[in-house]
């Protein structure tokens, strides 16, 4: 069994792990300064798709975190990343907002509504019937389908929205056809982002709150992972699952060496 001790190069979601409800978890400052002193190789992950790194790198300095965008991983840059693998220069009809569509440009791809090669569904807040009409249509006549994460609910202060994973369903529903998810809990977002900053999976660590995502994709992709009990996991609920993390811990805090 590999121990903390092991790793060198750290992968961390950010909600619920890093901040909750715009605010700095407890030790969440003083960790990331700590990676940075020791130029620890390290990425903030997350599935939210609708903002760019430079969007979240900002929300995360008001909430009393300062990352710079590079560190910042999303499951847009995971998406755009994987295309350009499959069909570099390719086109895409995209449904989503500034995160996924810079993030496709910024691969080489262009977008159209004329024969592209993906349709690709990320968050938005705009979701259109005339746009889910044509992503239908352009998939059945023969382009490929690709989601940016399998969220079908996100968090708003009025409760929930339908995210990603609900407007993927329409289309699977009226299409017969499954999309190819890139973020979590696919360990392919996790091995894009080790890609990314050159790490390895025998010395990564992931540090997530969600068993069902970013554990089992961190165990599926070989990492040293960490639960921390500050977001929506609770203590019961990890015995329901076949597979456990390498530490359970009760928030990142517990990660900061003690400065002496």
């Amino acid at each position: 069994m590999r121990e903390r001790g092991d790793v060198v190069s750290w992968l961390t979601d950010m909600d619920g792990v890093l901040v909750h409800e715009n605010k700095a978890l407890p030790g969440a400052p003083e960790l990331l300064k700590q990676w940075q002193a020791d130029g620890t190789e390290y990425l903030i992950l997350t599935n939210n798709s609708i903002f760019t790194p430079r969007d979240l790198a900002a929300r995360l300095r008001i909430s009393g975190i300062d990352v710079p965008e590079e560190r910042i991983w999303t499951s847009a840059l995971a998406t755009a990343d994987f295309c350009a693998s499959q069909i570099p220069g390719g086109s895409a009809f995209v449904i989503g907002e500034a995160g996924i569509t810079t993030a496709l440009h910024e691969a080489g791809f262009i977008m159209t509504e004329t024969s592209p090669d993906f349709v690709v569904v990320g968050e938005t807040r705009n979701y259109s019937f005339e746009a889910i009409t044509k992503a239908i249509r352009l998939i059945a006549g023969g382009a490929r389908f690709i989601a940016t994460n399998p969220d079908a609910t996100g968090p708003s202060p009025e409760g929930p929205l339908p995210a990603t994973g609900a407007i993927a369903a329409l289309i699977t529903k009226a299409t017969g056809r499954e999309p190819y998810i890139v973020g979590k809990p696919n360990p392919m977002m996790f091995r894009s982002a080790m890609n990314k900053i050159g790490a390895h999976s025998e010395t990564t660590g992931m540090i997530g709150d969600r068993m069902d995502t970013d554990i089992v994709a961190g165990i599926e992709a070989g990492l040293f992972t960490v639960l921390v009990m500050s977001g929506i996991t609770v203590d019961d609920e990890i015995s329901k699952y076949p597979f456990r993390p390498d530490e359970v811990l009760s928030g990142v805090a517990e990660l900061v060496r003690e400065q002496g």
